[in-house]
């Protein structure tokens, strides 16, 4: 299946399993992707994420993460900020802040795939990818 904007597909596909209650969802892989997995790892949205064969692909398997009881959702909202048809760019004086620094903005800079508070820490700007809370 051939997709136009890979991560808003990865975003739309986390967004679904969560809003269903699903324990796994796969994604095909790439770079940009494993980053991104990697961000929510670390970040606590999600809590682990592994490479797995399917067939001559990769594809990323990504473990939600849920409260006490699966009604309590760690990821309340996901949304993709930068399209193909309109990308959008922040400088290092003008970084997003989601929810008051509540969530957290997945940025694409020189420094590869980062967090808006890390990119706050390192002077760097870039494209923002999205925003998770």
């Amino acid at each position: 299946m051939t997709t136009n904007d890979p991560i808003a597909d990865m975003l739309t596909r986390i967004r679904n399993a969560n809003t269903a209650k699903h324990d796994v969802v796969d994604v095909p892989a790439s770079r940009t992707k494993i980053a991104i997995a990697d961000i929510l790892v670390n970040e606590g949205y999600i809590e682990k994420y592994e490479l797995v064969e399917n067939g001559n692909f990769k594809d990323i398997r990504i473990t939600l993460k849920y409260g006490a009881t699966k009604n309590e959702r760690i990821i309340t909202g996901l949304k993709r900020i930068s399209k193909p048809g309109l990308r959008i760019y922040a400088g290092k004086e003008d970084m997003p802040k989601v929810l008051g620094g509540l969530g957290t903005a997945i940025i694409s800079t020189n420094q590869g795939v980062i967090t808006d508070k890390e990119a706050r820490r390192l002077g760097v700007g870039g494209e923002v990818l999205a925003f998770i809370w």
